[in-house]
């Protein structure tokens, strides 16, 4: 095949395989890599593409204190290929304001060049209507969003690595429970992003049962030669729905049953809680009966408790019985004197303070679109 002898696509499908900086490829992976594509070069000759070439016109770094070497890109390399088109352009910068809130600050650094790309590429085309949209379009999180959990630069680079060529990893793992680092060879399985932090799905030294680990309590990764053993059956998916991350109290759905605020029943109404939902008026009030099937889950419960004063659960029995207890927690909290002094001005003695009316009109509005 002509372009497979072509030096030209040689280099162009080498550039795509180089990472970015701290990622890094070694140059018997590469050649491998190449040959996959249809691209058949010895080792001495790859290495003169790279360091005597491409090297001159992009910036590749050569990591020679090992053997065999290893390439990346300058993370901050203005590099991509193919060229950015406008409607690119734009998903990208819309994007970086969403994922801001949910990727650690190592994985943005990765993922920054790319977003800059894209900014500069709209901050070219003052007379194109997208690139106008872009400046009045953003995204909000539903509720408050906690900042990310800081992680260590490499954690993602390896833990990604690992789970896409089916490789062992050997972390140095927090636990929360102990207090204290333990040294553990996993086996990934899958990768989950929830809210604030990120977890890998996998199994640990020779135990059969999957665990999942904060990427943020990961304080060493190491990838490793060994192919990772598989997980027979496993589907993420599945494994999602069976309450894996939402701390099920019974695998099955209950019946929701609550009298709703009629602000909330608004909210339900077009954003249903649920595919099987009903809302019913009640007699001499203008709240609303709610029926709704729903996992009798942590999540689930914590959405209700967000509410405030603007539910009354009667079933299931479990949630009511945990509501009526905390209530009565709160009451004795609450009932004695506080110790904390509010008189001293904190951090925000400096923010500004938006006018009376102002305020209660934004309380009102958080009440009406209460998720």
């Amino acid at each position: 095949m002509a372009e497979a002898k072509d030096p030209l696509f040689r280099y162009l499908a080498l550039l795509q395989l180089i990472p970015r900086w701290p990622g890094r490829i070694s140059t018997p992976t590469l050649q491998e890599k190449l040959r996959d594509k249809g691209f058949e070069i010895d080792k001495r000759s790859l290495q003169r593409d790279l360091r005597d070439k491409l090297a001159r016109r992009f910036p590749i770094i050569c990591d020679d204190t090992e053997r065999p070497y290893r390439w990346s890109l300058d993370r901050d390399a203005a590099h991509g290929l193919p060229a950015l088109d406008t409607a690119s352009a734009l998903a990208l910068h819309l994007a970086e304001s969403h994922l801001n809130t949910l990727l650690p600050q190592s994985v943005l650094d990765q993922l920054n060049p790319h977003f800059r790309s894209a900014r500069d590429y709209l901050d070219g085309m003052e007379r194109n209507g997208l690139a106008h949209w872009a400046r009045r379009v953003r995204t909000l999180p539903n509720g408050k969003a906690l900042l990310p959990a800081p992680l260590q630069p490499t954690t993602w680079t390896q833990v990604c690595t690992a789970l896409l060529e089916r490789r062992q990893l050997r972390i140095d793992y927090l636990s929360r429970s102990k207090g204290e680092a333990r040294s553990l060879r996993i086996h990934p399985a899958g990768l989950v992003s929830r809210h604030s932090s990120s977890y890998l799905i996998g199994t640990a030294n020779d135990y059969d049962d999957l665990r999942q680990f904060a990427l943020h309590r990961i304080q060493r990764a190491e990838l490793l030669d060994e192919p990772a053993r598989e997980h027979d059956g496993f589907d993420i998916d599945r494994y999602i729905e069976g309450g894996a991350f939402a701390w099920r109290q019974a695998p099955h759905e209950v019946e929701l049953i609550a009298d709703v605020h009629p602000q909330i029943a608004w909210l339900l109404n077009e954003t249903p809680l649920s595919r099987q939902q009903s809302l019913e008026p009640l007699p001499d009030t203008d709240w609303q009966r709610l029926r709704a099937s729903v996992p009798l889950d942590q999540e689930t419960l914590w959405w209700i408790f967000g509410l405030n004063d603007n539910i009354r659960v009667h079933a299931p029995r479990e949630w009511v019985e945990e509501i009526t207890c905390r209530v009565q927690n709160l009451r004795k909290m609450y009932a004695e004197p506080a110790q904390c002094d509010t008189s001293r001005r904190g951090p925000m003695e400096n923010s500004p303070q938006a006018p009376a009316t102002e305020r209660k009109g934004a309380e009102a509005q958080t009440a009406e679109e209460m998720p």
